[in-house]
């Protein structure tokens, strides 16, 4: 069988490997003239990604890397790395979190629903301030605002799971995601796929055919306007900074839902000597401007950075809209995104498609269901 691949990044690297274990002939075609999509790392001597970036130990999708062999070396926070974590709340950053933030994490057993919003769900369970907390600490994971809009099972499931009682579960790949993405490039074309890239695909070439790009450019490539789905709005801001002793890891801002983390703290390969790279990420408001977003970044890392300004030896902002993975209104799951079996030999695959997961997690779920049934002619089914 001979199956397409529309999009390389990392649903589409994924769908790839995961169609020719199948026994398929695989072809991949990629618009840019670089493999990854999001997942892509900047060339040196600052190797950043497009936004906070980490792989999650605790989930199916890495145990797929992992069995495969696709993973490149990993860091994990380190107790020093952790040491430096602070928390901004009261317009302060400090050592500690909220009181609202701890009070969440011992009610962290309770069940919410999914056809209620969170703000509303949190108030009468957590309390005004431990849900003014969470929505805060969830920025990171969600590039949004306002989480409390959000369904309140799917706001609850990932604090759950990012403030787990364990060791943490995060694991940051060396050298930057470009260093997992050649990896998967390389296993691809062992195993003869074929990739094509600087090639902009604007007709299907016929079935079947996995379409692994951001729902945009699904939607124009199919002609299908419901290929569309809630995201989120942030600014990402890298920071290449002359290197400070007493300088934390991470900050979470429960303030503004904004987060700030030295990049280069456990891989020192990815800044020149003497420097460190820090990447902060800020969602954006209901229609707020460019210039106050951007003033209320430059006043979140005074607040975690103090002096920054002096320091800076490398910048760069990027404003993203619906690059940041699926976000669940009440009353929504991720089984009612658009489905990977399109019909007629088409399937989705990428991070706003109907498969479970968080963040990129739903990517490589998505590329390995649409896989399955491209090559084998099975009915779709994601656990």
């Amino acid at each position: 069988m001979d199956i397409t691949v529309v999009g390389g990044g990392l649903a589409g690297l994924t769908a790839a490997i995961a169609s020719a274990e199948r026994g398929a002939n695989v072809t991949l075609w990629e618009a840019h003239e670089r493999l990854g999509g999001r997942a892509r790392s900047t060339e040196p001597p600052y190797v950043v990604n497009d936004g906070p970036h980490a792989l999650y130990s605790d989930g199916a999708p890495y145990a797929w890397l992992a069995d495969r062999d696709l993973l490149p070396p990993l860091l994990e926070p380190t107790a020093a790395f952790l040491a430096g974590t602070r928390f901004r709340h009261g317009g302060r950053v400090g050592r500690l979190p909220s009181a609202g933030l701890i009070g969440a994490i011992r009610r962290r057993r309770l069940r919410a629903p999914r056809d209620r919003d969170f703000a509303a769900w949190g108030r009468e369970n957590l309390g005004v301030a431990a849900t003014r907390a969470v929505c805060g600490f969830l920025g990171v994971t969600t590039y949004e605002a306002d989480p409390g809009r959000l369904s309140a099972e799917f706001v609850w499931e990932r604090f759950t799971r990012v403030t787990a009682l364990r060791s943490p579960s995060v694991r940051y790949p060396r050298g930057g995601w470009g260093s997992l993405v050649g990896r998967m490039a390389s296993r691809a074309e062992e195993m003869g796929v074929r990739i094509e890239t600087g090639v902009r695909v604007t007709e299907l070439p016929g079935t079947p055919t996995i379409v692994a790009t951001a729902l945009p450019s699904a939607r124009s490539l199919l002609g299908d306007g419901a290929l569309a789905w809630e995201s989120g709005h942030s600014l990402l801001v890298d920071l290449g900074l002359r290197r400070r002793a007493k300088d934390p890891t991470i900050v979470f801002d429960l303030d503004e839902s904004g987060f700030v983390e030295c990049y280069s703290f456990l891989d020192r390969g990815i800044v020149p000597e003497g420097e460190t790279l820090y990447q902060a990420q800020l969602p954006v408001r209901a229609d707020e401007s460019r210039g106050d977003v951007t003033a209320r970044m430059e006043h979140l890392l005074e607040d975690a950075l103090p002096g920054w300004r002096e320091r800076v030896t490398w910048r760069r902002d990027q404003m993203c809209r619906g690059r940041t993975g699926a976000l669940d209104l009440p009353g929504r799951t991720w089984r009612d995104r658009p489905a990977i079996d399109q019909g007629d030999g088409v399937f989705l695959a990428g991070d706003a498609v109907a498969a479970p997961g968080l963040l990129g997690e739903v990517s490589i779920a998505s590329g390995i269901a649409a896989a399955e049934a491209a090559a084998t002619g099975a009915r779709v089914f994601v656990a």
